[in-house]
């Protein structure tokens, strides 16, 4: 388990790296004001209508980085900075959770995927591991009786969870592709402005693929403990 544990911590170092660089861009580009003085809610409005979506309510959540698009609901829920402040992060973050309605309602494929998938990961994200070491604990390394398959039990479920994080980066990367592209096609932001909203999207991004080599190695890492043993006999 030592080497689990070298692996968690490693990748726990970089995600907070990511997620404090992530967080510093963002105050940064938070006191970069917008010129056509719109706020976070004013930009999600206009690029809703702008794509004909007349559906989708822009309402504010309280929290600091809590926005996030509920297809349910078909709400974009902008944290209460975003909502309210008039500056290049807040629109940038109104864009890209707005980039996820655009994607519900064309019926992205990939979305509808994640969404399929969140049911599943909600259990198996937490029980996993636990289950994983259950069958260890049982023999599974020495590919004994039941444990060994509640050990690959662990693993599907697992690599569920895995997949779930593959399968948000092409959504979240083309959420901001489609934001960014809104933006700059309708002149929204001028050129500074503009520079800030990418830059903020581009961290925000790679706090996802940190997560997703971060599961890619657990997986893996588990995957070893189980079946390593049953080679070795």
């Amino acid at each position: 388990m030592i080497g689990y544990y070298i692996v968690i911590g490693l990748i726990a170092i970089v995600s907070f790296a990511v997620s404090a660089r992530l967080k510093s861009k963002f105050e940064h580009y938070s006191k970069v004001n917008l010129r056509n003085g719109m706020s976070g809610a004013e930009i999600a409005e206009k690029m809703l209508s702008d794509n004909g979506i007349y559906d989708v309510r822009v309402i504010s959540t309280p929290g600091r980085l809590t926005d996030h698009y509920n297809p349910a609901d078909k709400t974009v829920n902008l944290s209460e900075a975003v909502y309210n402040q008039r500056n290049a992060a807040a629109a940038a973050v109104a864009a890209h959770e707005v980039g996820h309605a655009v994607q519900h309602a064309t019926a992205y494929q990939m979305l509808k995927l994640r969404s399929q998938l969140v049911p599943v990961v909600s259990f198996s994200s937490g029980m996993a591991p636990w289950i994983i070491i259950i069958g260890l604990g049982m023999g599974a390394a020495a590919h004994i009786g039941i444990g060994y398959y509640v050990a690959v039990a662990g693993l599907i479920l697992m690599a569920v969870t895995t997949l779930f994080t593959l399968v948000t980066l092409p959504v979240e990367y083309d959420a901001s592709n489609r934001a960014l592209a809104w933006l700059k096609n309708k002149n929204m932001l001028a050129p500074n402005e503009y520079e800030g909203a990418e830059d903020s999207l581009k961290w925000a991004a790679r706090t996802y693929l940190v997560a997703a080599i971060g599961a890619i190695a657990t997986l893996l890492y588990f995957a070893l403990q189980v079946f390593g043993g049953s080679r070795e006999r």
